[in-house]
Order: C-alpha cells, then structure tokens, then sequence
C-alpha cells in the first residue's frame, strides 16, 4: 500500500511540476556571435588594397555597398573597413584610358581625401605587366636601352609632377610591376641582361626621388616563397650598383597550400631584410572569393607573419582588386555577388 500511495504521490507532483511549466516563459537560446579579432599591428602597418579598376567599375554602372546594404563610396568604404593605404597602377598610354595619368591622379585625390596613404605602381607599358608579360608601350616600341632608359626616368618624373601639382605626394612607388625577369623586353629582360634591367631600375629610382625624397622606391616580384628567385634577382641587381628601399612581393596561394606558402613566403621575408638590409612589403594578396572564411584564415595569418618581422622591417599587405565582384572574371576578389565586402577583409579591421 505504501508503495502504491508513494507512486501515486510522485505521479502528482510530476503532474503539478509540468502544468507549472507549461505556463512560464521559455528560456530563449544562446546567442550566437562572432568570436574572431582582427590581428593587432604596429601603428604604421600598411593595411591596403589595389582598386584600381575603380573608376572603370564605376562607368559601368558597378556600386559599392557596405555589410547592412547601404551604398557607399568605395574609399570611403574601404576606410571603414579598416584599410589605411590604396595602390594605384599607372600605365604609359592604354587605348581605352583607364589608369592613364589622369585617371591615376583623379583615383589618387580621391584616395588621399578618404586619408589614406598612396602607393603608386607603375607598369611602364600600355596593358598589364606581369611574369609573362613585360610589353614595351607602343611609343617606345623603337628605343634601345639608352633611350629606354632616358625615356623612362622623363615618363617617371612627369607622372610625379602631376601628382605633386594635384597635391599628391606617394608614400611608396614601385618602379615595375612583377618583374621577375626585368621590364621592356626583350631589352631589359634581366636573364639576358640583368645590367640593363638594373639600369632602368636606376633610372626610376632616381627619378621618383628627384621629385619626392621621402617616397620609398620599391622592386616588386612574384611567389613571394620562392627564396631562390628573390636571391637570384636582388644579388644580381645590387651588383649592378641599383638602389631600392622596400623588396615587395606577390602572394597567390590556393584553398589548400596557403599555410605551406605563408611559412615560405617568412622565412624568405626574414632572409630579405637580412641579407640587403631593406625591409619588405607584400604589395599583392588574393584567394579564391568563394571560399571567404578560409581567406580570412588566410590573410589574418599572413599579416600577423609580415607583422612579426623583426624591428619593424614588415611593412604591411595589400589585397588586390578586392572590389572586383561580377568583373571580368576575376575570382580573387573579397565582395559578394551582391557588391558587399566578405568577412575575407575581416582580417583589415581595426
């Protein structure tokens, strides 16, 4: 009996417990939030982007939004996003106009406005100068290497002018444009002649710091782990008595090789500032847009590695063209298909 009644009683209270409940207000589940930090850098890190396909995007109807949907200015947006520095090509004389001159120094005010510091890339040629590609402008088609030379260092010192005139002052300026194997082929291809490459190489240097003491010249190469490049082109330029102030580099990792690479691309950072004494910049990042938070991983990795570099000598990291979304069939960029930044630039937060 006793049993029967103890069940009895706690069959009760069970019941009594469960109408309670149902009455009360549920416990409402957990939040979920983002747990990730952007990487802390020096104050002088350059954190940048290359948008130089800007004003095209923008003639073709192309706008900008920031992570709620509002439209906004694209250097206005890349400011809040946390970026402090822009990169702009320049080549000599494109047919369609864009990155001319004047349209480099209409994207650098608006750059400088947005507070941002500049870097200006020249390719010395009328279309994209890379590895493969290193075509002599049309107008200077004919010269040798002493007019080529010449020519160069006037273009140079023009393009800094008019810079200077719109009240620009670069903060950096590549003379080339990943020039793995020289610039205005075949004459300044530097496996044929590395003493020809170098004396163009001298002719840029010279010419930015004519107009411009304080802008920092930069020589810029591709696969930025490949220490046996890197060595092979700066030991053959230093010996050909030219001058740089920054090595920049190019990084362009897969999905799947990007951890391999960024401890290469250290380690060759490292052996860089040591063995000429000029500190680095990575000047070109990009990684597949549809794989966004693996190219947070990405870039929030290599920019705490270039950071790391001892006394400073790790200046900073540029995206490329990550504005570049539905265009011309670039993959690498770091907006949605909507025009809104990915969490890829995360990594650029302040």
């Amino acid at each position: 009996m006793k049993k029967v009644l103890s069940v009895y009683c706690i069959a009760s209270l069970f019941l009594i417990l469960s109408c309670s409940n149902k009455g009360s207000t549920p416990t409402p589940a957990p939040v979920q939030t983002s747990t990730y930090t952007a990487p802390v850098v020096a104050a002088t890190f350059a954190k940048g982007a290359d948008i130089s396909w800007v004003t095209q995007m923008e003639s073709s109807g192309v706008k900008f939004y920031d992570k709620t949907g509002t439209q906004q200015d694209l250097f206005a947006l890349m400011k809040s996003l946390g970026f402090n520095s822009i990169r702009l090509r320049a080549w000599v004389n494109p047919t369609d106009g864009w990155c001319n001159t004047a349209d480099l120094v209409a994207k650098a005010i608006r750059a400088k406005n947005a507070g941002m510091k500049i870097m200006i890339d020249f390719h010395y040629s009328d279309v994209w100068a890379d590895p493969g590609h290193q075509t002599k402008p049309a107008a200077w088609a004919s010269m040798d290497i002493n007019a080529l030379t010449t020519t160069l260092g006037t273009y140079t010192v023009n393009v800094m002018n008019t810079l200077k005139t719109n009240g620009i002052t670069p903060d950096w300026v590549q003379v080339g444009n990943e020039t793995n194997d020289g610039m205005l082929w075949e004459d300044g291809r530097a496996s044929k002649s590395m003493a020809n490459f170098a004396a163009l190489i001298k002719s840029g240097y010279a010419a930015v710091k004519s107009v411009s003491s304080t802008t920092k010249v930069i020589v810029h190469i591709s696969n930025g782990f490949d220490n046996t490049l890197f060595r092979w082109m700066f030991d053959g330029l230093k010996a050909n008595g030219a001058q740089w102030d920054i090595i920049g580099m190019s990084l362009y990792p897969s999905t799947t090789n990007w951890s391999t690479l960024n401890a290469q691309c250290l380690t060759n950072i490292n052996d860089m500032v040591s063995r000429y004494s000029t500190p680095v910049m990575i000047v070109e990042v990009g990684l597949d847009a549809t794989a966004a938070s693996t190219s947070r991983d990405f870039l929030t990795d290599i920019i705490t590695k270039v950071n790391s570099v001892a006394n400073g000598n790790g200046l900073g990291v540029f995206y490329w063209e990550p504005e570049a979304y539905n265009w011309q069939g670039y993959g690498l960029d770091a907006f949605d298909n909507t025009g809104k930044p990915t969490i890829a630039l995360d990594a650029f937060g302040k």
